[in-house]
């Protein structure tokens, strides 16, 4: 059952699959950094000094200073400036996932063009199945084939 679990666990997908979760853990704590200290600050003086971390609704009615203050007490609060703030870090997470994937696809696109066309297979007139455009009998009936045209 080890032996088992060792080859599964070394198959190339799960090491990319592990390899991918890591780096996206990484790169959703930058985008967090990014939205919290360089991004955030700026809207919230352009809207008054707005702190969209510490914007919530208190469930019970009292109003607390601060979110820290409602949570320290017990409160039921909704905390909807910290879900602005998680749409604002999957935004831009999507953003940044679709120019990579954008890239990606046209690199590809530019490596099929310059591929060299390569000869397909053609099919035996006698047995109908698949052959190499370089045979000159067909592997399955044995027949003789004519030289491909090219």
């Amino acid at each position: 059952m080890f032996k088992e679990f060792k080859e599964f666990v070394m198959r190339g997908n799960v090491l990319d699959l592990a390899v991918g979760i890591v780096i996206g853990a990484a790169f959703t704590a930058v985008v967090t950094s990014f939205v919290n200290d360089i991004l955030m600050p700026p809207i919230g003086m352009a809207t008054g000094g707005v702190d969209f971390s510490n914007l919530y609704i208190s469930l019970d009615g009292v109003q607390y200073e601060s979110l820290a203050a409602a949570q320290a007490a017990g409160a039921p609060t909704i905390n909807y400036g910290l879900f602005i703030m998680a749409i604002i870090d999957f935004l831009i997470v999507a953003l940044v996932l679709f120019l990579i994937i954008r890239q990606v696809n046209k690199m590809r696109a530019a490596k099929e063009e310059e591929a060299p066309d390569t000869p397909t297979n053609r099919e035996c007139p006698y047995c109908r199945l698949e052959v190499s455009p370089e045979a000159s009998r067909c592997p399955h009936c044995t027949s003789t084939l004519e030289a491909a045209a090219g």
